[in-house]
């Protein structure tokens, strides 16, 4: 059997589906092998046969049997087949064909009444069934009809015509077309002698025609009562009971509409294409018809046209012209010039100012105003200790009686309890004793043999067993003796045996010494990093330059190294780095800040006559760290840094580097 593109896909899903109801694995080769098998012919036992190579003999035998019988439910039919035919296949066939075509007639329709006329009996050489008829017969027969029709017509030509009345509503029937009047098979009662002999052979026609066909119909025949091929189908409309027998009449009304004998109205019925491409063709042509009948403007108005939005003009509003103050460029001109005459003035008094000193002490006096001001703010209205017996919350004016409570001034002395300076240890420091090495080594001797002594008397009283001797292969025959001349080999391997369990203890001892790599780290980190309890050594470098990155990244990987705090502010020319830690930690980090990293040499700076150096404006000791992990930050203007300090508490950091940038200026300007 062969399957179309659409039905091979429609029954893949179906078969996929039971698949998945009764298989659990390799499913797709199960799909698979059922699809091709169908659609290359096979039968059921050989679709069996190949999906035991998948699945077992009992659930191979029932997808074989579900396959066929969602093919069968599907209700395709092969295009071909793959094995030849055979005549007793198609003789089967043909059987087959004939009981369902039988069986189909009788249920689906009723048996036709026989007609009164005679059958006519079947020529001999008719190979055909009596229940079917060829259509090229009937086509003939068709023909011959037409034929004694088309004589008819002439014959009546010839005739007189016999005046017709009047219809009720005013139609003139002589007006009515050729096509639109009744057949020459009605008027059966006109004409010449042979008019009833073509009627008789008509009506036998017609019942011969009845009576093969049945109810079956056949497409590609014209209506009964038989016409002339050259005139059109009339419409078939409403009959009444008793003209049964003749079709009825076309009757017209003055608009030209179809009307009955009474006058209502009568709908034809039309024909309706089903096809999907004269069903798109009629819509284009009403379509058309619409657009033809309907102007363009008004579609175009009513589908795009929202009375919601104004509608503006198209033509551009003209601007009048607007005309400038005479004398405005004149003054434009005068305030650029004496602009720039008073930019002029100013670097000419900043560079006088610079020569002479005054810009640096005005800039230091700021600095000494901005300090004091600090200190004033953060000054108390009384202090603590004076608080306790001055009577108010400050100080009274010079030449005035200070108010004191007299309830706490007694005769007794008041002696303060003694505090631990915040600079002392909290553990009590020893002095450790450094021992010359020949101490160390007597020391080490004196131990030794103390810890042997204790070991022999151990073994003299039995509480541990003696140890072997160690023999070597240098003392293989002294230690040994006769027994090394006996069997020598043998003493070898005792010997080289004991070496071996020596070395091995040796090697166990010092493996159980070794630290593992996190107590290495810790060791290391231990090694590296100061106990600042105590206090804090804070070194502060001002650096000239930082354009170069590798000099960025020494000062901050180095930092980390060491586990040293701080910060590094950039601004302009005046980089100040911060940095806390110990004293060894400190000693490190200034070797690298003042000799390591070359800043002349390996500067980057795009300003010739700026030098890149780095100074240490100050170094001490406070009690905690005041920054954290080391960190670069940027600051645009003066204040924007002075605050980055002052947030941290040690804005003087600050005001130190920036009062020797000022000081360092004034010198090269005189």
């Amino acid at each position: 059997m062969s399957l179309s593109k659409r039905e091979y896909e429609d029954y893949k899903s179906a078969v996929d589906k039971m698949v998945n109801r009764y298989v659990t694995r390799d499913r797709s080769s199960v799909v698979s092998a059922i699809t091709h098998a169908v659609d290359s012919g096979n039968d059921k036992r050989r679709l069996e046969d190949k999906l035991m190579d998948y699945v077992e003999r009992s659930l191979a035998h029932k997808l074989a049997e579900k396959a066929f019988m969602l093919l069968d439910d599907l209700g395709f039919k092969g295009k071909s087949s793959s094995r030849k035919r055979t005549h007793k296949d198609d003789s089967d066939r043909d059987k087959e064909s004939k009981r369902a075509r039988v069986k189909e007639d009788k249920e689906l329709s009723p048996k036709p009444k026989p007609p009164v006329q005679p059958a006519p009996q079947p020529t001999p050489n008719n190979t055909v069934s009596p229940g079917q008829i060829q259509a090229q017969q009937i086509k003939d027969i068709m023909a011959k009809a037409q034929a004694v029709i088309e004589e008819r017509k002439k014959a009546m030509a010839s005739l007189q015509p016999v005046p017709q009345k009047p219809a009720t509503n005013g139609t003139d029937f002589s007006a009515v077309p050729l096509a639109a009047q009744p057949p020459p098979s009605a008027l059966t009662g006109m004409g010449t002698g042979s008019s009833p002999e073509v009627s008789t052979r008509i009506a036998e026609l017609q019942a011969r025609i009845q009576a093969q066909l049945g109810s079956v119909p056949i497409v590609g025949l014209p209506p009964l009562p038989i016409m002339n091929a050259a005139t059109p189908v009339m419409p078939q409309v409403a009959k009444p009971a008793g003209d049964q027998g003749k079709p009825t009449p076309l009757i017209l009304d003055a608009e030209g509409r179809t009307v009955d004998k009474s006058g209502k109205e009568v709908h034809l019925t039309q024909r309706i294409p089903t096809l999907k491409a004269n069903i798109r063709a009629k819509k284009r042509e009403e379509f058309k018809q619409q657009l033809q009948e309907r102007p363009l403007e008004d579609t175009v108005e009513s589908t795009f046209f929202d009375p919601r939005v104004t509608s503006r003009a198209s033509l551009r509003s003209k601007r009048p012209f607007r005309f400038h103050d005479p004398g405005k460029f004149i003054q434009l001109a005068q305030r650029e010039r004496a602009k720039s005459r008073l930019e002029k003035l100013q670097g000419e008094i900043s560079q006088i100012a610079k020569k002479t000193g005054i810009s640096s002490a005005a800039k230091l006096a700021q600095l000494e105003q901005r300090e004091l001001k600090s200190t004033v703010d953060d000054a108390p209205e009384v202090e603590w200790w004076d608080s306790v017996i001055l009577d108010g919350n400050k100080y009274p004016e010079e030449g005035s009686p200070v108010p004191v409570k007299e309830d706490f001034i007694t005769s007794f002395i008041e002696h303060p309890l003694e505090m631990r300076c915040p600079s002392d240890p909290s553990k009590p420091v020893t002095l450790q004793v450094y021992l010359t090495k020949k101490e160390r080594k007597k020391l080490r001797r004196m131990n030794r043999r103390e810890a042997w002594k204790e070991k022999q008397e151990k073994i003299r009283l039995g509480l541990e067993p003696p140890p072997e001797p160690k023999v070597r292969m240098a003392n293989l025959m002294r230690v040994l003796g006769n027994e090394a001349v006996l069997d020598p080999t043998k003493m070898e391997k005792h010997v080289r045996e004991q070496m071996a369990k020596r070395l091995k203890a040796h090697q166990d001892a010092n493996a159980a010494r070794k630290l593992t790599p996190d107590q290495r780290r810790e060791k290391k980190v231990r090694k590296i990093r100061e106990d600042t309890s105590t206090g804090v050594q804070v070194s502060v470098y001002k650096v000239t330059d930082f354009s170069n990155g590798s000099h960025k990244f020494k000062v901050e990987t180095n930092a980390k190294q060491l586990y040293m705090t701080g910060t590094v502010v950039l601004f302009k020319d005046i980089n100040v780095v911060v940095v806390e830690g110990g004293p060894k930690q400190q000693k490190k980090y200034k070797r690298l800040m003042m000799e390591r990293i070359k800043w002349a040499e390996e500067s980057r700076s795009k300003d010739a006559d700026l030098e890149s150096k780095c100074q240490l404006i100050w170094e001490g000791k406070t009690s905690e760290r005041s920054f954290g992990e080391m960190q670069f930050k940027a600051c645009p203007t003066e204040n924007f840094a002075r605050d980055h300090f002052k947030k941290h508490g040690v804005e003087h950091y600050w005001d130190v580097a920036y009062g020797k940038k000022i000081l360092e200026e004034t010198d090269e300007g005189i």
